[in-house]
């Protein structure tokens, strides 16, 4: 396929409730959508997962809008691709800017998927038709509230609550949680809030059965995870350290964590999602797909991805009505029980809903080859 076209939608949409972690509150989500069309008219979406803000990474909306204009488009317009894995090592000497490659590369496997009638979990080699997801809670006032926001969502059949928590918010929340609710799958997610001087602190958790504590410390370190899970029984989920396969291997050499969160967007792309997947089952890490508060695009994407063998825990792909609205996918992706039928469409498997998309559309570039050449 020759890639003919890419546009790039800006897009702003408001959640339906504040989420708030440890890195702060946001409700305003803006966010980035790629297409790519072929030779052929046919078109694949990409959804780039940064914040308007440097918080959970150094990459922002701004970042990753000059990076995929300037940087990465260039070097695919015009070109054939026999197969998105090649988008991945045509990126490969860009430094980090993850989020941004996931974006474009997403693209390119949602249409890699649809010319060859295949859906995007088969494109994978994923082989589930159903996934188990989760629920992330974000930081309540209250622990009385934060119960109540568990029951609500154990009502709704999710199959495994995570709770942010902070230095503050935390020992005496789980508590009351764990204590509600004997018997739910529960973890716990810190995103880098603490220090191994909060060790005694931490190994408290040990006493609410927790499935994971995720990145309790700094946000590139693997060091101090690997000290910190020699302490503990719960085991440590990394998320912000796995950047690439590499990170991965590292990680699990020194006995940092037990388990992997998988992001797309964090770790670059769909391809070294499936690098870092095949490697952890070799060595018998479980995994789990993340959200990063995503779009019916995105959302779709982490949906196939879930699909693959290795991603044996539930994930953070709730339904779109947890968090917006109105999705700009048809149908909005829905969870029932606490699980999620994967769509039997090509490609994503979701339709993108061109007037919704218009509605949260705040701008839009397009770029094309002969527009590369009239610029050198």
């Amino acid at each position: 396929m020759i890639i003919k076209e890419i546009r790039m939608r800006r897009m702003e949409m408001r959640m339906k409730h504040p989420f708030t972690t440890s890195f702060g509150t946001m409700q305003d989500k803006p966010f980035l959508l790629i297409e790519a069309i072929d030779e052929e008219g046919n078109s694949g979406w990409g959804e780039s997962v940064a914040f308007s803000y440097p918080w959970y990474a150094e990459e922002t909306v701004e970042t990753n809008a000059h990076v995929i204009r300037d940087i990465l488009v260039p070097l695919l317009l015009g070109k054939e691709i026999n197969h998105p894995d090649e988008v991945n090592e045509i990126f490969s000497p860009i430094r980090r800017n993850n989020m941004a490659k996931s974006a474009v590369e997403g693209a390119i496997w949602d249409l890699y998927a649809k010319r060859n009638k295949l859906t995007l979990a088969e494109a994978l080699g994923g082989d589930k038709e159903k996934i188990d997801v989760g629920i992330s809670i974000g930081i309540q006032d209250s622990k009385e509230q934060m119960v109540e926001t568990v029951r609500g969502f154990i009502e709704q059949g999710y199959k495994r609550i995570k709770m942010k928590i902070k230095p503050g918010a935390d020992i005496e929340i789980i508590r009351a949680v764990r204590e509600s609710f004997p018997d739910v799958p529960l973890m716990a997610d810190a995103n880098s809030a603490y220090t191994l001087k909060d060790l005694e602190l931490l190994k408290m958790l040990d006493d609410f059965d927790l499935m994971m504590v995720e990145q309790p410390l700094a946000h590139d370190d693997i060091i101090d995870h690997a000290k910190l899970q020699e302490e503990l029984e719960t085991p440590v989920c990394l998320d912000e350290s796995i950047h690439s396969l590499e990170d991965a291997r590292k990680a699990v050499e020194l006995g940092s964590c037990r388990i992997i969160n998988v992001k797309i967007g964090r770790v670059g792309g769909l391809t070294e999602a499936k690098k870092i997947h095949d490697y952890c089952v070799k060595k018998g890490i479980d995994l789990w797909c993340g959200g990063m508060l995503e779009a019916g695009i995105g959302r779709a994407h982490n949906v196939a991805l879930t699909t693959l063998p290795g991603f044996t825990l539930p994930g953070d792909t709730a339904g779109s009505d947890r968090y917006w609205e109105e999705d700009i996918i048809t149908p909005a992706v829905e969870a029932v029980d606490g699980e999620i039928t994967v769509p039997s469409g090509y490609g994503i498997g979701y339709e993108p809903d061109l007037e919704k998309m218009d509605k949260y559309t705040v701008g839009e570039e397009v770029f094309r080859p002969e527009m590369k050449e009239a610029a050198r």
